[in-house]
């Protein structure tokens, strides 16, 4: 029998989905039900489907994704800016499901290679625990906020009530993040390696693991670029203009802000020296401290790639 390598795109909504096999122009919807599934699939195999292609789309795709490997098929989840961004650059400026569908899968065709994350089932269900305790903790914070202004005393028992429950559910998300953590030895020895940094805590490691799979295995630019800390160049002609840095995980990008600002400022003498060199020549605060978070993340990618916990003359050097 012929190895199934052709490729199909796949635009996952919450109650269906649209593919397109380009090569052979065919196209095809089915519901978000178990028998969908069989059918799409059942479709995709008599027509030589090997690779599925799909954006990440708020957690809709992962039963899709699950659904195509259990089948057989290899599954590349891909980040729907760079789709968009093909589709702006070869023209294509409509925009609706079908379309979407062939888009997906022509920029699975173009680029063969383009990153996905490593599946991984116990990550996956990390990803998703630390994910839900960042929203949790942004609506506590929105809700502690509208506590401080004068409410009528209803509201601010009903406020205290709330922020009260909430609180308690972050602490059980706590608990059930550090217990699957220690659970998988691969993510308690990251852990490990994580938390030996002064200024980074439990938090930190567990965005690191469920968010940056890929740290300790792909190069120090790559793994800036990822959390989008790399700066990138902005010039033309005889025209310099000032480096930025843009993309990457904005989700982890914001977590780890903060925790190198203590870090740097507080608990961790080699990125306080770093950070203090840099304030002396000149630079602005702001662009110190993400200074400091972009050489954090290549001293964490240096440190997993060799599985070697905290030691400040190595990070120093």
């Amino acid at each position: 029998m012929a190895q199934n390598v052709g490729v199909v795109g796949l635009d996952v909504a919450k109650k269906k989905v649209d593919a397109c096999i380009r090569g052979l122009g065919l196209r095809r919807s089915a519901p978000s039900t178990p028998e969908g599934e069989a059918e799409l699939i059942a479709w995709l195999l008599r027509n030589g489907i090997g690779v599925a292609v799909m954006e990440a789309s708020g957690g809709y795709e992962q039963r899709w994704a699950a659904a195509l490997r259990g089948a057989g098929l290899e599954v590349r989840i891909v980040d729907p800016k760079r789709v968009r961004y093909f589709a702006k650059s070869a023209g294509r400026l409509a925009k609706n499901d079908p379309i979407d569908a062939d888009t997906i899968a022509w920029f699975g065709e173009i680029f063969p290679d383009a990153r996905s994350r490593p599946h991984d089932p116990e990550r996956e269900v990390l990803d998703r625990m630390v994910t839900a305790r960042a929203a949790l903790l942004k609506q506590l914070t929105a809700m502690t906020n509208q506590s401080e202004h004068g409410q009528p005393p209803v509201v601010a028992t009903a406020h205290a009530a709330i922020v009260k429950t909430m609180r308690a559910q972050v602490a059980k998300l706590d608990a059930a993040i550090a217990a699957a953590i220690v659970a998988d030895p691969g993510s308690a020895r990251r852990a490990e390696i994580i938390t030996s940094v002064p200024g980074l805590g439990p938090q930190s490691a567990a965005g690191i693991i469920a968010w940056l799979p890929e740290l300790g295995r792909v190069d120090d630019k790559a793994a800036a670029a990822l959390v989008g800390v790399a700066p990138y160049d902005d010039d033309t002609g005889e025209h310099k203009g000032q480096r930025r840095i843009k993309g990457g995980r904005k989700k982890l990008r914001t977590q780890l802000y903060m925790a190198s600002v203590a870090a740097a400022t507080q608990h961790n003498p080699v990125l306080m020296a770093y950070y203090r060199r840099l304030r002396a020549k000149g630079k602005e605060g702001k662009v110190a401290l993400v200074a400091c978070l972009r050489k954090l993340i290549v001293i964490l990618n240096t440190m997993l790639a060799r599985d070697q916990t905290w030691n400040p003359s190595r990070a120093a050097a």
